[in-house]
């Protein structure tokens, strides 16, 4: 709903309140203000103009040479494109030095040789959006009315020195979707009075009976119509003003009947509807349902076929109108139009609300009608456009109305305690207070004792209940006046666990070295569902499967996604590496439900690293992908927990894989698939690895600690073992940090040789051992010692010797 300030205050004083302190205040007591549109916002210098003469444009075929008057002593010259200019008009002129929307300023200019001192302005270049502008003036300038004052501010003449609120209105509170229904809520909210329009009765020499009848068929649908008889109307264009108004509330001006009819609609919330009397094809009004199959052709120029769905009006033979949605073409108001029937009825909303639907025709007036209008207005705004059409159209409004009234709606009344009221919002409100409160609503109360009982007006059909009491005091009172408390017991924030937390850090870890997630069905097949599974257990199977290929549950998630870099392969993506969290399900007997636990496995196949530059290539092996997994423990503060063991796993390639152990739990594998399994699945080679993730994000980690950097000089030995081959560079590795005490900080392999000049069933693994004491420089002594028993150790335990 498009609310006019300036119009607004013709029923309600809102001096000493601007439009956006306005807005805020209607916001807080519970109606959101979308925004506040300054109409004229950036325009200045548009004053009225009168053109004195035109001739055609020496140069140009399309332009015209203007003489205009702008109230500012000689006429200037003016170039204008505009197709409808003549002389004798007043229109609207930017001047020079004007601003118009976009920050467009006017300046003096030579269009083709010729001066112009300014701009003849269309409504589009004010800012007036194209659907909004009257037909006549929608591909041209506009032309004022000739009692418009030369150099007269030609903004204000519009009517777009005002703002405009733009109320958000939630379906229950129809009530504000009229201007009348505005001032109530501003009124309440001001604690100031409502001023109604008033209403000029007109004598008239004939009554509206002999004209009309009116006969209601549809009851239900229609409980109430009123028709009116306006003679003698000259149709013409409506009061700028009044063109302003509509405007402003996003309805576009036609002729001052439509205008007045759309005036009220806007104003009271009650719609109407203008036949015109002589092309309405008889002297009575039938309201009925349509016959399943009949046609009516709406104003929109298009013909509908209806079903006894639909309530129309009739002429008694065929339908005028589609009953709150859109007038019949055959009784338009045109601009020979002598007499006028006025509609003014009370509609139900699910009936129009049907018909809306049915044939996409939404309107204000439907939109009215199905959230439910005033019944006490239908009357009142018949009687004002009535009125409006006298001062306006020239009319002669007949005596009375002619109706068919079987409307039975009454007021709500409801009672609420005082105590109730205090206790759902919290307060000490005394009973004066939520008197005062329903008397700036106007509603009507009584009390007894504590027991306040409202009759609510049929302006307001949202209220039916106390709680909605309750909520109008809420709003009135303030609800930034409501007392806050904070809850008794202590609360906890919502925050991340541990184990959210750690899990981010892996999925975060797994991307950053290049892979990416994939999310795979957790069902498989019988044939997949077992393979390279952690824990061997029964498949679960589902009851109703959607395919064999979908029947059982997993109990790995490393056969999903090698199905993925087939996948991926088969589609010239040659080098893969994907990775996923998720679940696997253990069966627990066939009368409980599975253990369902949190994996992480990843597949990795291709180039890992490419450099056609330089000419690098690094196709993916069992280290790389042991390398991610040793950062991964490292980022988890497990690097020193994890072992990797040399094992033999089902489906994996025998000599490069290894299981992972935490603790010396046994927590997942490592390793390339096996070559038979590759070659099955049209694979190069791959490798995988699969882990608990519960195991590993739920292991306690000690607490962070840091080391002061170096500040003596360490010592460095190297070393080459000569051991069998079966013995691996793990097991060494153990043994020399065991031995090597506190001084020896880091251990790495550095050469592994197997050559021709080592003895049969012998290999030779080189270690880089370094020393260092963070408290003082080390001597040759103190790392022979250490050293030493390094090398007894690994002789003992390994049967190491060392290379000569």
């Amino acid at each position: 709903m498009f609310v006019s300030y300036k119009w607004l205050q013709e029923y309600v004083d809102l001096s000493g309140i601007t439009a956006e302190e306005l807005a805020e205040k209607i916001t807080k007591s519970g109606i959101e203000v979308e925004g506040v549109e300054t109409l004229n916002e950036g325009i200045k210098g548009v004053v009225v103009g009168h053109v004195l003469e035109r001739e055609q444009h020496p140069n140009a075929d399309k332009l015209s040479k203007c003489l205009v008057d702008i109230g500012e002593g000689d006429p200037v010259q003016i170039i204008c494109g505009a197709p409808n200019v003549e002389k004798g008009q007043k229109v609207a002129v930017a001047k020079v030095g004007a601003v118009l929307p976009g920050n467009f300023k006017i300046k003096r200019a030579k269009l083709r040789g010729e001066e112009s001192h300014g701009m003849i302005c269309s409504l589009q270049e004010l800012g007036i959006e194209s659907k909004l502008i009257a037909k006549e003036y929608a591909e041209g300038i506009f032309v004022f009315p000739n009692d418009a004052q030369v150099g007269e501010d030609a903004i204000a003449l519009l009517n777009r020195d005002d703002q405009v609120l733009e109320l958000g209105l939630t379906p229950n509170r129809s009530d504000c979707l009229s201007m009348i229904g505005v001032a109530y809520e501003v009124a309440a909210i001001l604690g100031r009075e409502v001023k109604l329009p008033s209403i000029e009765k007109h004598p008239a020499s004939e009554k509206a009976s002999n004209y009309i009848k009116v006969r209601v068929e549809a009851v239900d649908d229609n409980p109430l119509y009123v028709a009116k008889v306006i003679k003698n109307v000259k149709i013409a264009p409506s009061p700028l003003w009044m063109q302003g108004r509509l405007m402003a509330a996003g309805i576009r001006p036609h002729n001052n009947v439509v205008d007045i009819t759309n005036y009220v609609l806007l104003e009271y919330g009650q719609p109407l509807h203008a036949f015109d009397y002589d092309r309405f094809g008889s002297k009575e009004i039938v309201v009925r349902r349509a016959k399943d199959g009949e046609v009516i052709e709406t104003l929109d120029d298009v013909k509908r076929e209806l079903t006894s769905d639909h309530l129309v009006i009739t002429n008694g033979t065929v339908p005028v109108a589609l009953a709150g949605v859109m007038g019949g073409a055959n009784s338009e108001v045109q601009a020979d139009t002598t007499t006028v029937l006025l509609e003014s009825a009370y509609f139900k909303g699910a009936t129009v609300r049907k018909a809306s639907k049915d044939h996409g025709l939404r309107s204000e007036a439907s939109a009215r009608f199905e959230k439910g209008v005033d019944p006490n207005r239908v009357r009142a705004a018949a009687e004002r456009a009535a009125d409006l059409m006298a001062k306006y159209a020239g009319g002669e409004v007949l005596e009375g109305t002619v109706e068919a009234d079987h409307l039975q709606i009454e007021p709500a009344v409801i009672s609420v305690t005082l105590e109730k009221i205090k206790r759902v919002l919290g307060t000490d409100l005394t009973i004066k207070q939520v008197e005062d409160i329903f008397a700036r609503l106007q509603f009507e109360t009584t009390t007894d004792n504590e027991q306040i009982t409202v009759t609510v007006p049929t302006r307001r059909g949202d209220i039916t209940i106390e709680e909605d009491l309750i909520e109008e005091v809420a709003r009135l009172y303030g609800y930034d006046n409501l007392p806050k408390t904070l809850p008794i017991s202590s609360s906890t924030p919502g925050k991340l666990t541990d184990y959210q937390k750690k899990r981010r850090i892996v999925r975060r870890f797994l991307e950053g070295a290049g892979l990416y997630q994939a999310v795979t069905y957790s069902l498989t097949s019988e044939e997949k569902a077992g393979q390279y599974a952690l824990e061997k257990r029964e498949p679960i199977k589902l009851s109703m499967p959607m395919s064999e290929d979908r029947s059982r549950l997993r109990l790995s998630i490393v056969p999903q996604l090698l199905e993925v870099l087939k996948y991926n392969l088969a589609r010239q993506m040659d080098s893969v590496a994907v990775y996923e969290i998720g679940s696997v399900f253990l069966a627990n007997g066939s009368d409980e439900l599975p253990e369902e636990r949190e994996h992480v496995a990843a597949a990795v196949t291709g180039l890992w690293h490419v450099h056609s530059w330089q000419g690098e290539k690094k196709p993916v092996d069992f280290f790389v992908l042991k390398g991610i997994l040793e950062g991964l423990f490292a980022r988890l503060g497990l690097e020193n927990d994890i072992e990797f063991r040399k094992a033999i796993v089902d489906g994996m390639h025998p000599g490069r894989t290894a299981e992972v152990y935490l603790k010396g739990k046994r927590a997942g594998f490592i390793g390339q698939i096996h070559p038979n399994i590759q070659k099955e699945m049209d694979l190069k080679d791959t490798y995988v690895f699969e882990l608990s993730l519960k195991m590993i994000l739920e292991a306690e980690t000690a607490p962070l600690h840091y080391e002061p950097i170096p500040r003596f000089p360490s010592i460095t030995r190297d070393i080459a073992l000569v051991v069998e081959k079966e013995k691996t560079a793990g097991e060494l590795e153990k043994i020399i940090k065991e031995a090597g005490g506190n001084l020896l900080k880091e251990v790495q392999v550095f050469d592994l040789y197997e050559g021709e000049h080592m003895e049969p069933g012998k290999k030779s693994i080189a270690f880089s051992l370094k020393y260092y004491d963070p408290e003082r420089t080390l001597t040759d002594e103190d790392v022979s010692k250490a050293h030493e028993n390094v090398l007894q150790a690994v002789k003992e335990k390994a049967g190491a010797i060392l290379r000569g």
